[in-house]
């Protein structure tokens, strides 16, 4: 089992034997103490930290109209809004996998939402600065049951998140970056043959 590098330390019990809830209550249950650092080993110059969460500017709310109309007063179908993130990292072997969790809430608009929402999130790890340089990013989807109510919480903890453990010196430039993405809906694109 690798060393957790930040994130709600859970000494007791192994991250692969607890539940998907305890984890999820884990990420989001944790204290307000900065995240811990830790290495590979005694301390040394090349202790590493779990980036920060940011949501990317643009990115921080998904509002769906009525076909063909703008996403605004009584054509709003629905809205979704980002309420919560957490984190966690793990580094083993030189790779850190980390869990991202986010919590969120789909509003029903005037014009009613439909049963279900498809919600589209795309997470992201980003080494910043001038010329910023994406380590990592996937899209997820999660389907909402709106069951009636017009104000319905989500959830998502990516379980996925790979990537190689920064050097010391960039260590500090690291971000995750979260937003909703509706991109994500259409799918990937497919290859073209050659």
């Amino acid at each position: 089992m690798g060393s957790a590098i930040c994130g709600v330390v859970l000494a007791t019990t192994p991250a692969w034997s607890q539940s998907f809830t305890d984890r999820f209550k884990g990420l989001f249950g944790g204290s307000s103490d900065p995240a811990p650092t830790i290495s590979n080993g005694p301390a040394t110059d090349t202790d590493l930290t779990c980036p920060a969460v940011s949501i990317r500017s643009g990115a921080a709310t998904y509002a769906v109209g009525l076909p063909g109309k703008e996403a605004s007063g009584n054509d709003l179908r629905y809205q979704v809004v980002i309420g919560r993130t957490a984190r966690e990292c793990n580094l083993n072997g030189g790779m850190i996998t980390a869990h991202i969790g986010i919590q969120g809430r789909v509003i029903a608009g005037p014009a009613g939402a439909p049963e279900n929402v498809d919600v589209p999130i795309r997470v992201a790890v980003v080494q910043d600065g001038v010329s910023p340089k994406t380590v990592f990013t996937k899209a997820y989807r999660t389907n909402v049951a709106m069951g009636g109510s017009g104000n319905v919480p989500f959830s998502l903890v990516t379980e996925d998140v790979v990537y190689p453990a920064p050097p010391a010196d960039v260590n500090d430039a690291y971000v995750f970056y979260i937003g909703f993405d509706p991109q994500a809906l259409k799918g990937e694109p497919k290859a073209r043959k050659k």
